[in-house]
This record gives C-alpha cells, sequence and structure tokens, in this order.
C-alpha cells in the first residue's frame, strides 16, 4: 500500500514530511481530547466521521435500516457515557466500532429468540436491506443467512478491514475462535449465495 505523504513547513523555514494517516490520527486524538473535555463541537465531528461505517456495520450485522440506526446511535451515546475512561492514545473507530458490533449482536441474538417464542416467520428484513447491484443482493440474502456472531466478524473483517487479531480483541474472543467464526461464516455466505442464484 503506497503512504500518502503532506508537506508541512516549520517555523525555521524546514520542510517536515508526515503520513496523512499519522496526521488524521493525531487530529483524531485532539478531538478525542477536546470530546473529552466537553466540547460539543468535537464529538459532532467524530460522530461525522465515523457514523457512516458505524451505520454500515450495524447494518450489516442486524439487517434492519431501523433497527441499525438506532443501534449505531445507542453506541454513540454509551461512547460519549464512556469517554472520560477512553484512552486517547488508542485509536477511536476500534473502540466505537467494538460497542456498535457487540450491541448489533445482542439485538439480532434477541432478534432470533423472539421468533422462536413467538414464531415470527414474516420476511427478513435483512432481505430488504439490498443495495443496487445483483451481487449485493446476493451478499445482502447471505448475511442474512448467517448467524449473528458470523456476520460480525466478516463485517469486521472485510467492511472495516480489522485483522484477525484485532477482532479477536474487540470481541474479547480467542483468535482460533474469530478464525473458525470467518471461516465458518465464509463457506455459509458462498452456500446461501450459490443456493440463491438459479
Amino acid at each position: 500500500m503506497c503512504n500518502r505523504i503532506s508537506t508541512v513547513s516549520s517555523s525555521a523555514g524546514a520542510t517536515l514530511r508526515l503520513d496523512r494517516p499519522v496526521v488524521a490520527e493525531r487530529r483524531e486524538r485532539a478531538l478525542v481530547r477536546d470530546a473529552q473535555g466537553g466540547s460539543a463541537e468535537a464529538f459532532e465531528q467524530l460522530f461525522r466521521s465515523h457514523w457512516p461505517r458505524a451505520y454500515r456495520a450495524a447494518l450489516l450485522v442486524v439487517g434492519d435500516s431501523a433497527a441499525a440506526e438506532d443501534i449505531a446511535q445507542e453506541s454513540f451515546l454509551a461512547a460519549v457515557r464512556a469517554l472520560d475512561r477512553f484512552d486517547r492514545r488508542r485509536p477511536f473507530g476500534p473502540w466505537l466500532h467494538r460497542i456498535v458490533v457487540n450491541r448489533a449482536i445482542d439485538w439480532a441474538r434477541a432478534r432470533a429468540l423472539r421468533r422462536e417464542t413467538f414464531g415470527d416467520d414474516g420476511p427478513d428484513p435483512a432481505a430488504r436491506e439490498r443495495e443496487p447491484s445483483e451481487h449485493a443482493d446476493d451478499l445482502a440474502l447471505g448475511l442474512a443467512h448467517l448467524h449473528p456472531e458470523q456476520r460480525a466478524v466478516i463485517v469486521l473483517r472485510y467492511l472495516l478491514e480489522y485483522t484477525p487479531g484485532e477482532i479477536a480483541h474487540m470481541l474479547d474472543l480467542p483468535r482460533g475462535t474469530v478464525n473458525s467464526r470467518l471461516r465458518r461464516g465464509l463457506d455459509q455466505l458462498q452456500d446461501a449465495v450459490e443456493g440463491e442464484r438459479p
């Protein structure tokens, strides 16, 4: 992967070259520090920058747009409540995604339990959450067939691009469990997608 470099001039006239990800990380740390200090503007900037991925992660785990919006909002509120305990030397995104994915898993488990208890045989909301392309339709339907825990690791790995080690840390799981869920989830996803095609 190519490193992106930005050039910054110092007061002495020397030119410093900084990786853009490093600059973005420093900016995010400053926003977290300001948000911890009570700045609503800083928290709003964190919200705006992390909302799309948080919402998308929740949506892919639960398959219901209204529930995903609620989960993402509740996750941000939980983050606000816990922000004073957050170590700003660590990245904010993984911490937030952990909250989002854990809440989404809990919601999906509760929905599955409600279906078992009350016999809800209606269409799965995940089937309605579709992207315009044919492949996205297949993937949305395939994800709907997976257990929430498998959906979560697949979303974290392939949408949010965390490593299996990072996912294990985020979800408090052994790395072998993460790898197993990824493998089984991908196998079931492939079976489900191939089964949907004519």
